[in-house]
């Protein structure tokens, strides 16, 4: 396999930590952005000479802007970017506050289109790369009591889906990563939860707040799994679009996925009714 150099954010935990430490182990280079000085060192350990940390909050668009041109400068060009930085926001659509769901949008979305628009230059300059993003199954399908999750990683999934339509042309290889639940902690600390207020909601959403955090810890999903499936795609000549990442995945987008056809084909009539009677007028 010839040795690659990417560019990872979010490495000091979960599925990030699991990729990067699956690209150094399969002998590429890694750049990893990381908050704090100690998640700094302890990436580095990882892979010395191999892993390089770097400090970013990716909502800081010209932060990210500086580090991606600084690493194309002193690590070399970056083969592989990896936009995995985000958390999980948890609370139904009345309870949670417009300023969390503003938040989770900027982190999820803002902070992964910082990030590829960062490195887009300089691929394109070079007529080749792989640009991907962590969404998640709930980019592509949606539960109760994570309507701003959902919603930030279903806009990411268009963003995605657009961006490689573009750029294409220039041999630039743009793939969505869609894990189920995996054994990290994102179910867990990792996740901000909105606070309760309404009682009416109770008989739906508190068991499904209480089995996510009896799940936490003990899902089906392997990260290292998961880290060597991207890499794998990272060395193949024609990458998907869509990386399903879990067979709980593959499941629950399935059923979303055949819900949405059903609505279509049993509403077929009535949408085809919307035309013009006469058709396009060229």
């Amino acid at each position: 396999m010839q040795q690659q150099k990417w560019l990872i954010t979010g490495v000091s935990s979960g599925l990030g930590r699991a990729f990067a430490q699956a690209a150094l182990a399969a002998g590429h280079t890694v750049v990893g952005t990381v908050r704090s000085e100690e998640d700094l060192r302890a990436f580095e350990a990882l892979g010395p000479g191999s892993a390089h940390g770097r400090i970013l909050d990716v909502t800081d668009g010209d932060a990210v802007t500086a580090v991606v041109a600084e690493v194309e400068r002193n690590v070399g060009p970056l083969d592989v970017v990896v936009a995995n930085a985000g958390y999980g926001l948890e609370g139904t659509f009345e309870e949670t506050p417009l300023a969390e769901v503003r938040r989770q949008f900027e982190v999820n979305v803002f902070g992964t289109v910082a990030t590829l628009r960062a490195a887009l230059p300089f691929m394109r300059q070079r007529r080749s790369g792989r640009l991907m993003a962590v969404t998640s199954m709930g980019g592509l399908m949606a539960v109760p009591g994570m309507s701003a999750y959902c919603g930030s990683k279903f806009a990411l999934e268009g963003i995605l889906e657009s961006l490689d339509k573009e750029v294409a042309q220039f041999g630039i290889h743009v793939t969505a990563i869609e894990p189920g639940s995996f054994r990290t902690d994102w179910a867990g600390r990792s996740m901000t939860r909105a606070e309760r207020s309404v009682g009416d909601y109770d008989e739906l959403f508190v068991p499904i707040r209480e089995a996510r955090q009896k799940a936490s810890g003990n899902q089906l999903g392997n990260p290292a799994r998961a880290g060597e499936a991207v890499v794998h795609i990272a060395s193949i000549d024609r990458p998907p679009a869509h990386l399903v990442l879990g067979s709980d995945a593959l499941r629950l987008i399935a059923a979303a996925r055949t819900a949405v056809d059903e609505d279509i084909r049993a509403w077929e009539t009535l949408s085809r009714s919307t035309d013009f009677a006469e058709g396009a007028q060229l």
